[in-house]
């Protein structure tokens, strides 16, 4: 009787390690990685690999891999305003820049959809999706955890500045980075006066 009971508790503690070993945090990051080249593949991006000048004319498909950040790709869409004049005066014309600051309120719409083919969109895009924008301080990650964003508003650097960013889960919302799921976002951000 006790080699049985011995036995089965053998075989239900090999059963868990066999269970658990398939979805440990380096798998789910193997897997993560397979789908963000996939995505790129099927899409057929091309990777851009240093930051384009701010001049540059954004092919449809072009994708900027951020340096120092491990699967973060970043398209702009349109580049906001990045002066506007505030005076004329005396044949003169005062500019002021636009440049969104650390501590600017951003205010956000957004899509969200998951790399697989024929993926779902959450769309926060209109009032009709959601009657109010997103709102957080730039670069206040306790307001906005995704790290992705405040990247991403980094490199659109204006206000009325629309992008697609790809983020991985270590730099998406603690929800991302306990499921290990990347998303794509179409971002698009005004600064609230």
């Amino acid at each position: 009787m006790k080699k049985n009971v011995f036995a089965i508790l053998l075989v239900g503690i090999a059963l868990v390690f066999v269970g658990c070993g398939n979805n440990t945090y380096n798998d789910l990051r193997k897997k993560e990685n397979k789908l963000i080249k996939n995505y790129i593949s099927r899409n057929e991006l091309v990777i851009l690999e240093d930051e384009p000048a701010a001049d540059h004319v954004w092919g449809e498909k072009e994708f900027y891999k951020v340096k120092g950040y491990d699967d973060l790709y970043f398209h702009l869409i349109s580049r906001g305003d990045s002066v506007r004049y505030d005076t004329i005066s005396d044949s003169k014309v005062d500019t002021i820049d636009l440049q969104i600051l650390e501590g600017d309120i951003i205010v956000a719409r957004y899509k969200k959809f998951e790399l697989t083919e024929n993926a779902d969109t959450i769309s926060y895009w209109t009032t009709l999706d959601q009657a109010n924008p997103v709102q957080f301080h730039y670069m206040n990650t306790s307001e906005c955890d995704i790290i992705g964003w405040h990247l991403a508003i980094l490199l659109m650097k204006y206000p009325d500045s629309q992008c697609e960013v790809l983020v991985p889960s270590k730099l998406g919302s603690s929800n991302d980075q306990s499921t290990v799921t990347p998303y794509m976002y179409v971002l698009k951000i005004k600064v609230k006066q």
